[in-house]
């Protein structure tokens, strides 16, 4: 009862010193900032003037602010954050007064009594201000002073304020390079526009140009130009002849990286919820397991777009398993689903326990790219993933990873996160230096990309050419090895140091592996385990993504070789085991929130994926395609339009010519037959036979009834 009595007596005391300090504030108020205070509020003016100078106009105002937050239930300002900020203003008035009075030669007395006067004036810092403003300019100098007083006002306001200087000014950098960039965009622009027009206007009305002509004006009015080194200025006539060569020399040089305008800003939200909610979410946690006998606190919390992370620390004694027991009856307790442990926190003795943001924030793509992380990595093959539960951007390197396999249920992110990945390497890299392949059987996914420079071959969407494109893919690797035994070197970086024609990196991004595997699923089972294990040196690197995380089309060899995973939401526990080897998939959100566990790593890492819109690709590509042409390679390209053709006999088994011999002669054809002769399994005798029937000699299989023999000897031979 006395302490109950004591609690309402102390708050009864604050809130009459709060008062005491508003109507304080408030007098100050009106005495100067009016002439009706009376004599008393003359005085007052003229003393606070006189030791504060111009300061004194902010003395109300830094007194009423402690009064609220002394009437307020929640601190907005703690007592240190006063003090700082009452520094803060002392220091800045003591610049102020250094800038505007900084003669000292008549010595300290006179320094402080010309101070008053001027400060009754509103002109400088006033006495206390000169008091310590003398001993920095004897001791230090002018410039000296203004050094040190400089920093100690960054130094509070950076205390005040919680900010980082680091991150503060490579924003400003970032702002002003975008700045300078979208100018000299626009002066790019205007050039080139008004040199076309002078080739317009100089053209004779009455005959046509001759093609000879025509390209003999424009060199000399390039050559001229020695401002427009770096823009090129082409005919009608030379687009045509280009466009009729099959690899375009035009369009990688001069790559220009698209605007961040075309991209939505970030909205400006506050990551973390409301504290009194988070506060009432540890109560309940508490309350939750001291209601089964469990002694734990929780000892931090992590905000982020998604979720929010609860560090929870058990008494020792306590049994981790039992609080795994309990996350249904926490999920109950919290009213929300989606709960998800993670035992223990990687490098922490804390138990996390992850609960869903009533009010989810989505991470745009723009503000990652815009991020210091992203603009500062040096890798040509960094790729903005999203923010983690901290907020913290997440970029990674797919060149360390060095392969990529995204899985996870419909609608749960998989194209997004691809579109996001494809952006990032446009705003990255230029075409020169890496390169695209995309596959994309469900057509209408990447087919937006064709036309943009960075692309190898069109956007392949028949999955039976898929395996050619794949196939192509297995020889260019063969080729560049064979490239680096030569030069004696043991990787792509490394070769490009010292040989002039460099080669560039492939990305080869497939988009739906479930119908690659149901249209050839050997031939492409082994061109990726083969890409998997090899490609990296040669700097190649493979994207994968499927809606299926089946163990038939996500394939033990494939998993084996594609160490990187990112794990969408999905309908099990065993979905999640497919994908990760661990369970946990099957508690997140959907609409980006993924599990990303890259090579290495103990445990994945939860991160909220970035958003791009549909309409932001198309005019991302759009931007990109009037800039510049893709350069194609033919020999892909003619493997992708027959990718049957070199692949029969290069799979053919080297039992098929016996087969053939036994089926022709025998004139019946039977897997048992074939089993009996060449005295083999049954599934090498079923590929023969599969084999066989490719190539026209034996009909197909009716079910029960034995296959037709449709050649004869003389009919092979011929």
């Amino acid at each position: 009862m006395k302490k109950k009595k004591k609690k309402t007596q102390e708050k009864i005391n604050s809130e009459i010193r709060g008062l005491l300090f508003l109507c304080g504030s408030l007098v100050l108020f009106i005495s100067l900032y009016t002439t009706s205070a009376g004599v008393l509020g003359a005085f007052i003016k003229k003393l606070l003037t006189g030791i504060l100078g111009r300061g004194a106009i902010i003395a109300p105002v830094f007194i009423m602010l402690y009064s609220f937050n002394i009437f307020t239930s929640f601190k907005y300002m703690s007592k240190y954050k006063f003090i700082a900020l009452f520094i803060t203003g002392f220091v800045a008035n003591m610049i102020l007064h250094l800038s505007f009075y900084n003669d000292i030669s008549h010595g300290y007395v006179y320094y402080i009594k010309y101070s008053i006067g001027y400060g009754n004036r509103n002109l400088g810092g006033g006495a206390f201000s000169a008091m310590i403003d003398y001993f920095f300019i004897k001791l230090l100098g002018i410039p000296g002073s203004w050094i040190v007083l400089s920093t100690l006002l960054v130094t509070n306001v950076v205390t005040i304020f919680n900010i980082s200087l680091k991150k503060t000014s490579m924003m400003i950098l970032n702002k002003l390079k975008n700045i300078f960039n979208y100018i000299i965009r626009g002066i790019i622009n205007f050039i080139y526009v008004e040199e076309k027009k002078d080739v317009i206007i100089n053209t004779p009305s009455e005959q046509s140009p001759t093609k000879d002509e025509v390209n003999k004006s424009l060199e000399e009015i390039i050559s001229k130009s020695v401002d427009l080194s770096d823009v090129k200025i082409v005919s009608e006539e030379k687009k045509i002849a280009e466009n009729n060569k099959t690899t375009q020399k035009t369009g990688t040089k001069n790559y220009m990286r698209p605007p961040y305008d075309l991209l939505r800003p970030g909205d400006d939200h506050n990551l973390k919820e409301n504290k009194q909610e988070i506060k009432n979410n540890i109560k309940i946690l508490e309350d939750t397991l001291k209601s089964f006998g469990i002694d734990a606190r929780v000892v931090q919390v992590s905000c982020g777009p998604t979720i929010t992370r609860y560090e929870l620390q058990p008494s020792p004694g306590v049994k981790v398993s039992r609080i795994i027991n309990l996350v249904d009856d926490i999920s109950l307790s919290l009213a929300t689903s989606g709960v998800r442990l993670e035992v223990p926190i990687p490098g922490k003795s804390a138990i996390g326990i992850e609960v869903p943001n009533k009010k989810i924030r989505p991470v745009f793509l723009r503000e990652v790219l815009e991020s210091p992380e992203f603009i500062n990595s040096k890798s040509d093959l960094s790729i903005a993933l999203g923010k983690d539960i901290s907020g913290a951007n997440i970029i990674s390197d797919l060149s360390k990873m060095p392969h990529l396999l995204i899985a996870g249920a419909t609608g749960s992110g998989k194209s997004v996160c691809i579109n996001t990945l494809i952006t990032s390497l446009l705003y990255k890299s230029d075409p020169e230096n890496v390169r695209l392949l995309l596959i994309d059987p469900k057509v209408v996914e990447l087919s937006v990309y064709n036309g943009i420079s960075h692309l190898i071959a069109p956007v392949v969407t028949n999955p039976k050419k898929a395996a050619g494109a794949l196939n192509w893919a297995v020889q260019e690797m063969i080729r560049r090895y064979n490239l680096f035994a030569e030069k004696g070197v043991r990787d792509i970086n490394r070769y490009n140091e010292i040989e002039q024609n460099k080669l560039p990196k492939i990305v080869i991004i497939i988009d739906e592996l479930s119908d690659l595997m149901m249209a050839s699923p050997a031939e492409v089972e082994d061109a990726i385990c083969r890409l998997a294990q090899m490609a990296r040196a040669a700097g190649m690197h493979l994207v994968i993504a499927t809606q299926r995380p089946s163990v038939d089309v996500i394939t033990g060899v494939i998993k084996a070789n594609i160490p990187s995973r990112i794990a969408f939401a999905v309908s099990s526990q065993v979905d999640s085991r497919t994908i990760l080897d661990m369970a946990g998939a099957e508690k997140l959100l959907g609409k980006g929130d993924m599990l990303f566990y890259p090579a290495g790593e103990i445990k994945p890492l939860r991160v909220q994926g970035c958003f791009i819109s549909e309409k932001e690709v198309e005019s991302i590509v759009d931007w990109l395609k009037t800039r510049s042409t893709p350069e194609y390679y033919d020999n892909l390209i003619e493997r992708i339009e027959e990718p049957s053709k070199d692949n029969k006999d290069n799979d053919a088994d080297e039992l098929l010519p016996q087969a053939i011999n036994i089926v022709l002669e025998a004139k019946q054809a039977s897997t048992s037959l074939l089993q009996r002769k060449l005295k083999i399994g049954y599934a090498r005798a079923a590929r023969l036979m599969d084999q066989m029937e490719e190539r026209g000699i034996v009909s197909k299989s009716e079910g029960n009834k034995p296959r037709q023999v449709l050649l004869t000897k003389d009919q092979l031979n011929l």
